[in-house]
């Protein structure tokens, strides 16, 4: 099930990226900063091997699906494991676009391979940006920032 909503998240990610003729708008860069600064620190987070406070980033439906921190972690670390110590780290703009948030990352990783993750936000009833889920795919533009 895990795959099938990643696979899922990715294919509408990728085909948001890739529809030119769809109507966006820009986020205040009030919100841009909030946005990167959840990602940046999940991120951070997973670096430190907090798990705690990486699964805090998660938006309250990924939080019930795996739990708790501890699984959570598990499955970045065996499913996303460029995303835990990555070499480089690179961030475009975050996207709108019909109400959802995309920030593309691009990462390089300890064996000099690139990937590109995308990660969907939410923002919360409190206000705060939380990550609904992630994709991650193989970056075959290597230009990093």
């Amino acid at each position: 099930m895990l795959k099938s909503w990643i696979c899922s998240l990715f294919l509408v990610a990728a085909s948001f990226l890739a529809d030119e003729g769809a109507q966006s708008s820009e986020l205040a860069i009030d919100e841009v900063h909030a946005v990167r600064a959840t990602v940046e620190g999940q991120l951070q987070a997973f670096a430190k091997g907090d798990a705690a406070l990486a699964f805090s980033f998660a938006a309250p439906e990924l939080q019930r699906q795996f739990q708790d921190a501890a699984t959570f972690a598990v499955m970045v670390r065996n499913g996303y494991p460029m995303l835990v110590h990555p070499a480089s780290v690179s961030f475009d703009r975050p996207e709108l676009e019909d109400g959802v948030v995309i920030q593309a990352v691009r990462f390089r990783d300890a064996e000099g391979r690139y990937w590109r993750a995308f990660y969907q936000l939410q923002r919360q009833p409190d206000k705060h940006w939380r990550i609904g889920g992630c994709a991650v795919a193989a970056d075959d533009d290597a230009s990093m920032t």
